[in-house]
């Protein structure tokens, strides 16, 4: 079975958890942010599920960018490791 664009950032970052992923994407026609960190996944934008099962990051959404950011997330003084990072770049990580 294979798993999910969201679902892979958060093996990714459950693997490397001195780094945050921030993640801007569309899902039908709106525009979202997610954090995903140790694992987990968060929207800035959204309400997120409290259900761990519902995907924040659902399988038809299409992500614009990554940026991978150094932990802990300080957001008045975010530390960039990479920015603007596509998905197909992305998947050189994985």
């Amino acid at each position: 079975m294979s798993i999910n664009q969201g679902q892979q950032l958060e093996v990714y970052s459950s693997q490397h958890p001195q780094e945050v992923l921030l993640v801007k994407l569309k899902i039908a026609d709106e525009l979202d942010e997610v954090m995903v960190f140790k694992g987990f996944s968060s929207s800035l934008v959204r309400s997120t599920a409290f259900d761990p099962d519902v995907p924040v990051i659902p399988d038809h959404a299409e992500i614009i960018t990554i940026d991978r950011l150094t932990a802990p997330y300080k957001p008045n003084h975010p530390n960039y490791i990479q920015q603007g990072i596509t998905w197909e770049e992305f998947k050189d990580y994985l």
